[in-house]
């Protein structure tokens, strides 16, 4: 069962993530270029350049920092801010097909293998097989990841990546971790989850356990870190979830957790700063500190405000309220944009409202984003695992910690992922949430009728929300 429900559910993605929109989607696709750049030995892309034939132009890119030369004149190229992994990743495609490289296709395939790998860290989990399968067909279906493997742009493409490797890093951390790994009782059976908090662990002075790191660490929790700070050169706030690691994989204790996988996680990281080093001078890109004056001067109907930072406790407020507050809109007069293309719509006098009526929709997803709950409800699954959180459970405390910091850090960001369908941010916190909503559904497992109404609803909303996403050109 365990292969083929791994073909399985990947194929279905496969199928799923490959129905999409194929036209403007594909003219946002900075790692193509960057990986381009890559392949002639240097880190600025060509920029700006106009469309010729069927090859796509980048003249159009807010994402990009120009560079000029000592007397502030264009020298026709521009460095993104992004993390380069996707780029790297792209790049023997590129070598191959140059701009046409369709890394929207690229990232449906990824995304696929990604639902399958989530299938496998599943498996490591003391779930039955029906619980392994309605979260993964959640996860896959039900999550905005759908509308993230499926649309592919730029943003969505880094997702992809991080998003599988942030599962790879989990399902190996569980496995290796002897209290959380699965188990089976005589006859075969999942047993009912049990959270064991580690096995005592005797105190030692500071000086006794400096003394002793180096044999306290462990080859697989460092390979399982080396993974996991891979996933942050595709998504930085992913880092944030790094205690989940401090509390569940190999080494037997939290000492010899935390300092393995930090080992191995500042092998990728510090590679990660060293590009940035050389490729613009600065610890942090300052590509990311031009986007914000763009968006900030082009957008005033985004709330962003100069006078704080990138990253804003103030911001808090206003993103928390889209994250978890924001509602579709019901029988519009207007498609509400915050580009300002205020389309007026249901102008024939008697029109019948459709659910997919381009000309008269009965409700429309905001493109500044919709409530996590709202989109995914069957994340509130995960509550009966929740219990368990301190002592009861280090997998499931490690990971609602990983998943608070991860959200916290997003939220004071000043863009909360316009233009986006749901709240795509989740996205760099489901390889956590993940086991927990399925040790939730486990626990609850006599709830069979809420637990189908959760993940059905979530799958037709999100089906809903990436239609509509190709309608509206998002």
């Amino acid at each position: 069962m365990g292969v083929a429900g791994l073909l399985g559910f990947g194929a279905l993605a496969l199928v799923a993530y490959g129905i999409g929109d194929e036209g403007t989607v594909r003219l946002y696709n900075h790692f193509v270029w960057q990986a381009l750049a890559f392949l002639d030995g240097r880190a600025a892309i060509d920029y700006p350049v106009a469309a010729v034939g069927d090859l796509p132009g980048n003249e159009f890119f807010q994402d990009v920092l120009p560079l000029t030369g000592p007397s502030g004149e264009p020298t026709g190229g521009g460095l993104i801010p992004f993390p380069p992994l996707p780029a790297i990743l792209l790049m023997p495609f590129a070598a191959v097909w140059g701009l046409r490289t369709d890394a929207q296709a690229i990232a449906g395939v990824l995304g696929a293998v990604d639902v399958a790998v989530a299938w496998w860290m599943l498996g490591r989990l003391p779930i039955g097989t029906a619980v392994r399968a309605v979260t993964t067909l959640f996860f896959g279906f039900g999550t905005v990841f759908f509308y993230t493997a499926e649309l592919g742009t730029t943003w969505y493409f880094a997702h992809v990546i991080a998003v599988g490797l942030g599962l790879l890093a989990v399902g190996l951390a569980v496995g290796a971790d002897p209290d959380a790994s699965r188990t089976e009782d005589q006859r075969g059976h999942p047993p009912t989850p049990r959270y064991p908090v580690g096995r005592g662990e005797p105190r030692r002075s500071l000086h006794a356990t400096v003394s002793r790191l180096p044999e306290l660490i462990d080859r697989r929790q460092l390979v399982i870190g080396f993974v996991f700070g891979l996933a942050c050169t595709a998504r930085l706030t992913m880092a944030f979830a790094a205690p989940f690691f401090l509390l569940v994989g190999a080494g037997g204790s939290w000492l010899a957790r935390g300092a393995s996988a930090a080992i191995g996680a500042a092998i990728p990281i510090g590679a990660l700063i060293l590009y940035n080093l050389v490729s613009t001078g600065h610890l942090f890109h300052p590509a990311y500190e031009y986007l914000y004056l763009t968006e900030a001067a082009g957008y005033p109907t985004l709330g962003y405000n100069l006078a704080w930072g990138i990253e804003d406790p103030r911001y808090i407020p206003q993103n928390l309220s889209i994250a978890l507050l924001s509602t579709p809109v019901f029988m519009p007069d207007l498609i509400p944009a915050a580009l300002g293309d205020h389309t007026p719509l249901c102008t024939e006098p008697g029109a019948i409202r459709g659910l997919f009526d381009e000309d008269c929709p009965l409700l429309l997803p905001r493109d500044t984003g919709m409530s996590l709950l709202l989109a995914s409800p069957a994340y509130l699954l995960a509550l009966p695992a929740i219990r368990h959180l301190g002592v009861r459970s280090r997998l499931v405390t490690g990971a609602a910690v990983g998943v608070l910091l991860v959200f916290v850090v997003n939220l004071m960001h000043f863009s909360q992922g316009w233009v986006q369908f749901g709240y795509r941010f989740s996205n760099d916190f489901v390889p956590f949430a993940l086991p927990v909503v399925a040790l939730g559904i486990q626990l609850g497992r006599h709830r069979r009728l809420l637990v189908a109404g959760l993940v059905g609803a979530s799958i037709a909303i999100n089906v809903w929300g990436a239609v509509w996403g190709a309608l509206l050109g998002w």
